[in-house]
């Protein structure tokens, strides 16, 4: 009896041990982002200057400086990688909520895609080598290279609270992270670079000719005649332009696994992790769930692809098969945000009625999922907002002009419910944790006795709602009390709205990321601002709006599992 008192209950094994504790954090943090904004300032400085031809700014600059990036983050991340492996205490904590499944999985995607855009390149720039610098085609295979060492290192290391080095590491992290920015906005200028050279092509705008003569200027000043005539070199042209979107989210997906790294570096957790776990289901992703949501979100993806393509095949043509094609295009982003502003509201009505306690413990992943959905919301805010100003002061009043009006209202409507419902959807408590002020559950239920007559001696078990007994042969065969939660129909009503948003977000994503521009192709707003000014309001904003559907789509993700 004295050895079971001095023993006592198991104790859970001891949390790893940390290095001592740092002095003065913020200050290895304030040199890590002093570092990213000057790199970022420079990168930026050189990537816009390339963008026009009155700037003897080229793009094998730009190459030369995102080359050299690339070639010392891989370094860093090398160097990371082997001291983390030779130094096993140098990660005495992991974050469980840092670099979930489907974003590593995300990674990978996009990663793969970006990829086979290098190959596209390579080949691009091969086919006329003669007169081209030799930078051209090194920057492609220095990027495959950046993208399979980086991809590698975020899917091992996503989660890693590092105590070695700290600042070294958070200046390591942050500079990669700058350069994945750095990437990030290069392949936005080149898309819109692009995207302004074939508007300008087939309606014969001239106002914005000092950007988009500049797409082909870096060949000519190399020497030589640098078109592409045949037809190889065209497929790889157009092949790594439309591959350009998954390079631009792989960038962005990258940048926010980084900074939720560099958060943890130093950090100190304790031994039980607290909130809800990244761990999805295995079984079947529409097992709990009405299918409602999912078949209407299929059907509505369905009709968006072919949308997309009528409109892609029209929008070339002649100008009355542009209206007809910028009509149905608006009248199927209206239906789309109209149900998706009713299916978000719905959700969050169904939340006053959930009774899972509010997370409040610190989660930087968290943090950082609400900033972005609130920061790049603002994109699509601000090209809504102008659009409305053209349609409501400018002149016309016809029919597109109708249409217009009401897309950009229903664009900040949605934005607004899906933020809100995913946001409080974050900040839920995983399934079973309810508040205080909710009455217990009863204390038998989930029990299994192996004497039935016990159970009518405890006062505090009501008559079993429901027996389940393998065989009535004998009175003494375990019975066990189940019953169905109450709140099965919520999680199944979540589920559904998840994964309805989920589609919509995507085929909302597809359409300006594979080069619909309804925004050029309807006049009112270029008229209403001039070319320039629009195009630059455009080019600067919707890449933001883009990289929020994405973004909502990991986010709802998310919020199907913790449903």
């Amino acid at each position: 009896m004295s050895e079971e008192l001095a023993t006592g209950p198991k104790e859970s094994p001891p949390a790893p041990r940390a290095g001592p504790r740092e002095v003065w954090k913020k200050g290895g943090r304030l040199l890590s982002v002093l570092l990213a904004v000057n790199v970022l300032l420079l990168a930026c400085t050189l990537i816009s200057g390339s963008a026009f031809n009155k700037v003897a700014v080229y793009d094998t600059d730009v190459f030369a400086l995102l080359t050299t990036m690339m070639l010392l983050a891989v370094l860093w991340i090398l160097f990371y990688l082997l001291r983390t492996v030779r130094c096993p205490g140098a990660v005495p904590y992991r974050d469980a909520h840092a670099g979930p499944i489907w974003l590593r999985g995300g990674l990978v995607l996009f990663g793969i895609c970006t990829l086979v855009m290098d190959v596209f390149k390579t080949g691009y720039y091969s086919s006329f080598f003669e007169c081209q610098s030799a930078i051209k085609i090194l920057h492609p295979l220095t990027q495959a290279v950046f993208v399979i060492v980086q991809t590698y290192f975020l899917w091992v290391s996503a989660k890693d609270c590092i105590h070695t080095h700290l600042d070294l590491t958070r200046c390591g992290l942050m500079f990669t992270l700058t350069t994945n920015l750095a990437i990030w906005m290069a392949a936005v200028v080149d898309e819109s670079v692009h995207q302004a050279h074939s508007h300008s092509s087939s309606h014969g705008n001239t106002s914005y000719t000092r950007l988009t003569q500049d797409w082909e200027r870096a060949g000519s000043a190399a020497g030589g005649d640098c078109s592409c005539n045949t037809a190889v070199c065209q497929v790889f042209q157009q092949g790594y332009f439309y591959l350009y979107p998954f390079n631009i989210e792989y960038s962005l997906f990258a940048s926010t696994m980084l900074y939720v790294m560099w958060k943890n570096v130093g950090r100190l957790l304790a031994s039980s992790t607290h909130g809800h776990s990244h761990t999805p289901s295995p079984i079947s992703l529409f097992r709990e769930t009405f299918f409602v949501g999912p078949i209407l979100g299929l059907i509505l993806f369905v009709v968006g692809l072919a949308v997309f393509i009528i409109y892609e095949v029209q929008v070339s043509g002649e100008t009355g098969r542009t209206q007809q094609a910028l009509v149905i295009y608006y009248i199927f982003n209206i239906v789309c945000l109209g149900l998706m502003t009713l299916v978000s509201l719905s959700g969050s009505v169904i939340y006053r009625f959930d009774r899972r306690a509010m997370d409040h413990h610190k989660n930087p992943t968290r943090t950082l999922d609400v900033a972005l959905l609130m920061g790049a919301a603002l994109g699509q805010y601000a090209i809504s907002y102008y659009s409305i100003v053209a349609v409501v002061v400018g002149t016309p009043r016809d029919l597109l002009a109708g249409l217009n009006l009401a897309h950009a209202l229903l664009m900040i409507a949605q934005h607004i419910f899906q933020n809100v419902f995913i946001i409080e959807s974050l900040h839920r408590g995983p399934p079973g944790d309810e508040t205080h002020g909710t009455p217990p559950r009863e204390p038998c239920q989930g029990l299994t006795f192996a004497n039935l007559d016990a159970l009518h001696t405890l006062p505090a078990c009501p008559p079993p709602a429901e027996l389940v007994g393998p065989s009535p042969a004998g009175p003494q065969e375990a019975v066990s009390i189940t019953s169905a939660p109450k709140d099965h129909w919520r999680s199944r009503c979540l589920k559904d709205i998840s994964l309805f948003l989920l589609l919509c977000n995507i085929i909302l994503w597809i359409m300006p990321a594979f080069g619909a521009r309804p925004h050029f192709s309807n006049t009112v707003e270029v008229d209403f601002y001039g070319y320039s000014l629009w195009a630059a309001i455009v080019n600067i904003c919707l890449p933001f709006g883009i990289f929020y559907r994405m973004h909502a789509v990991s986010s709802l993700l998310e919020v199907y599992v913790l449903s």
